[in-house]
C-alpha cells in the first residue's frame, strides 16, 4: 500500500479573492481542482475536461495526456476530527487552465489571468527600483486593477454580451435537448 502524501492549507489572498492553497512536504504547492474551477466561475468538471483535452498536452507537455489530478490528504486543524482528500494540481497547471478558458471567452479567466501577469511584472520592476509594497497594498492593487479591467472590457465589449447571451440560450437549448453543442461529430472536443 503506498503512503498518501499530507499537505498543509493555508488561506491565499488573490486581490479580493481567498482561495485555499496547499503544501506539500517537498515545498511544491497546490490548489484544488474544485476552486481552480469555482475561482473562475466554472463547475469543477472543466478542470477535468482541460486536463484530458489535447490543450493541456499542448501547454504542459506530453506527460499531462489523461493527467489525472492527484489524490492529496490535508491534515486536519487542531480540534477537527477526521481528513479531507482534494483533487491537487500543480499551480502551473492551474495558470495553463485559467489561459485556456480564458482564451475560450471566460471572463473571470481572462480578467484574472491578465491582472496577475501585470502584477508579475509589476513586481519585478519594483524590485528593479527598490520600491516596496506590503502583500496588502499589492492585493487592493489587484483587486482594483481587476475592477477596472472588467468596467472597461464591459464597456468595450457590451454588444459581445448580447451574442453571449443568445449563444447561451442555445447552447442551453441544445443541452436540453440531448445534444452536446461542443462536441465535433465523431470527435471529442471540450467546452469553449
Amino acid at each position: 500500500m503506498t503512503e498518501s502524501v499530507r499537505a498543509v492549507r493555508a488561506s491565499v489572498q488573490i486581490g479580493s479573492l481567498t482561495v485555499d492553497g496547499f503544501m506539500l512536504p517537498d515545498g511544491s504547492y497546490r490548489m484544488s481542482q474544485t476552486q481552480a474551477a469555482e475561482t473562475i466561475d466554472e463547475p469543477p468538471v472543466y478542470a477535468l475536461r482541460f486536463l484530458r483535452s489535447n490543450g493541456s498536452k499542448a501547454l504542459l507537455g506530453e506527460t499531462y495526456t489523461d493527467y489525472t489530478p492527484e489524490s492529496v490528504e490535508v491534515e486536519s486543524e487542531l480540534g477537527q476530527r477526521g481528513q479531507t482528500r482534494i483533487n491537487a494540481l500543480p499551480l502551473n497547471v492551474v495558470t495553463a487552465y485559467w489561459l485556456t478558458r480564458a482564451y475560450k471567452g471566460n471572463r473571470k479567466a481572462f480578467l484574472l489571468s491578465w491582472a496577475l501577469l501585470t502584477e508579475s511584472l509589476e513586481r519585478r520592476f519594483d524590485e528593479a527600483f527598490g520600491v516596496t509594497r506590503t502583500e496588502t497594498e499589492r492585493n487592493e492593487l489587484l483587486s482594483q486593477r481587476v475592477q477596472e479591467l472588467e468596467r472597461d472590457i464591459r464597456e468595450a465589449f457590451w454588444v459581445d454580451d448580447e451574442a453571449r447571451s443568445e449563444r447561451d440560450y442555445f447552447e442551453r437549448l441544445l443541452r436540453e435537448n440531448g445534444i452536446d453543442p461542443w462536441r465535433m461529430p465523431g470527435g471529442e472536443e471540450e467546452p469553449s
